[in-house]
């Protein structure tokens, strides 16, 4: 599964076009299949708003036998452009001007997928019978597809399983890569339901500069933090790509049936590829999507086909599975469904992105009280104010304040978070005071995590990675 976004590319003209010819070819597709309506009005939608993006960004309207060329088109001003460009999300680029980060709301519209909304929250309350995860009561988790389908189907004793990954980049993650981890152990746990991990070291190799040893080493280390989670290991599969497909016949039939199923030009308007890029590139979605069948895991499925599937993860991974859902039902497979969670900021501001060669840029799991306590304290961006006397004056902003934002994710009491949001906005509580409070909160967090990584031995690390039969109550 890809990795926080390391791109840092924009979105030319040139292939938002691309992604309009490809949606629009979907669309054909859909209506000549005689899709479900919603699944085409799905489609359209995000037709209609690639075609607004690429009106705004060129002055004209898309026609489709006239490419742009390098420069940009009509009377828009390159300001103009850029504004037009400000929230870009694909799997390896997030980009915004905002302090504040992504126009969530927005993205829903764009990618076409649901909120999270009140209604849904209490009946994920009801069916599990537990409070929900804070990740839910605070919208960190905003948005979904399917979820009621998945809820119905618990309801009626019917089974699913969860799916979700880790791209290997780098030896040691980071809090951010924690999120989907922690919320996927918390649905585990309430839902009582079997998970595979897709550790996609085969995609980390094609994309950046890794050998294959590298990547599969690193997909051992981050194994290690992933299990540090607390994931059961006896309904819990952990995979590396590079070697469970050479084991799995069923899972290499499902990417190749995928493969077939997709046609370059999607791939290029999905996902942005150019002529210029390998053929692994291209190939390699196929290998993302397969997990979300159940007969890719004949040991712990057998040859079943009809068990749904929930894949918890954030919003960058979506176009993946927007393709395999447009594929499942073409190939005899229930759609996967999905919950997205936001972004987890840089220490530097939800405008700036985390980076594995900046070390200032996140908290990360081998860090030491002293280097958290330094790094929130020199690098965390503030919602302050320039002096103490317009602070007390005038309050703090809590909605571009990177401390709060990560209170927001970790810290668990709902009437404290509340609290310290209303001292720093009324100005009662400083920035040196909030960056204490986060500093008190992480430093537990991390020493705990870095305890229970200690006791993952490599004799752990293989039993989870071992193809098996899980235990679950579903026959």
């Amino acid at each position: 599964m890809a990795d926080m976004p390391s791109g840092e590319s924009c979105t030319s003209p040139l292939e938002l076009f691309n992604s309009i010819a490809a949606q629009g070819e979907l669309v054909r597709t859909l209506k000549a299949g005689n899709a479900p309506k919603d699944e085409i009005d799905s489609a359209v939608k995000m037709l209609l708003s690639l075609k607004m993006s690429y009106k705004t960004a060129m002055g004209e309207d898309y026609k489709a036998d006239c490419p742009p060329g390098n420069s940009t088109a009509g009377s828009k001003s390159d300001s103009d452009t850029t504004k037009a460009s400000e929230d870009f999300v694909d799997p390896w680029t997030v980009r915004t001007s905002s302090a504040k980060g992504i126009d969530y709301d927005k993205l829903i519209v764009q990618f076409g997928s649901s909120k999270i909304d009140k209604e849904l929250i209490n009946r994920i309350e009801k069916a599990t019978g537990q409070r929900p995860h804070r990740f839910l009561r605070r919208g960190i988790f905003f948005s979904h597809r399917d979820m009621n389908q998945v809820l119905d189907a618990y309801e009626n004793k019917k089974p699913f399983y969860l799916y979700t990954g880790r791209g290997p980049s780098s030896e040691a993650m980071h809090l951010g890569h924690l999120v989907p981890f922690i919320f996927t152990k918390w649905l585990q746990d309430v839902f009582d339901v079997p998970l595979v991990i897709q550790m996609s070291d085969d995609e980390k190799y094609l994309w950046k500069d890794l050998t294959l040893e590298q990547a599969y080493s690193y997909t051992l280390e981050n194994a290690k933090d992933i299990i540090a989670c607390g994931f059961d290991i006896n309904k819990t599969f952990i995979f590396s790509d590079l070697e469970f497909m050479g084991q799995s016949p069923g899972f290499y039939k499902n990417v190749v049936k995928i493969q077939k199923h997709v046609t370059f030009n999607q791939v290029k308007g999905i996902f942005g590829f150019t002529d210029s890029d390998c053929i692994g590139k291209i190939s390699f979605p196929a290998v993302q999507a397969a997990p979300s069948f159940s007969n890719s895991f004949p040991m712990i499925f057998r040859d079943r086909t009809d068990i749904q599937c929930l894949i918890p993860c954030a919003i960058d991974q979506d176009p993946y599975f927007r393709m395999t859902r447009d594929v499942a039902p073409r190939i005899g497979h229930p759609k996967p469904a999905l919950l997205h969670s936001t972004f987890f900021p840089a220490l530097q501001g939800a405008q700036t992105k985390m980076s594995a060669s900046d070390p200032n840029s996140s908290i990360f799991l081998t860090d030491t009280a002293k280097q958290i306590k330094s790094k929130v304290n020199k690098h965390a961006f503030s919602g302050g104010r320039d002096t103490v006397e317009e602070h007390r004056q005038f309050g703090g902003n809590c909605e571009v304040d990177v401390s709060f934002m990560y209170l927001t994710f970790f810290l668990e009491d709902d009437d404290k978070l509340e609290q310290i949001k209303k001292d720093y906005t009324s100005g009662a509580m400083l920035t040196g005071e909030l960056k204490k409070t986060l500093i008190d909160v992480l430093q537990p967090l991390v020493a705990e995590h870095q305890a229970r990584r200690k006791a993952v031995t490599e004799e752990v690390v293989k039993e989870f990675m071992t193809p098996r039969q899980l235990s679950f109550h579903f026959q």
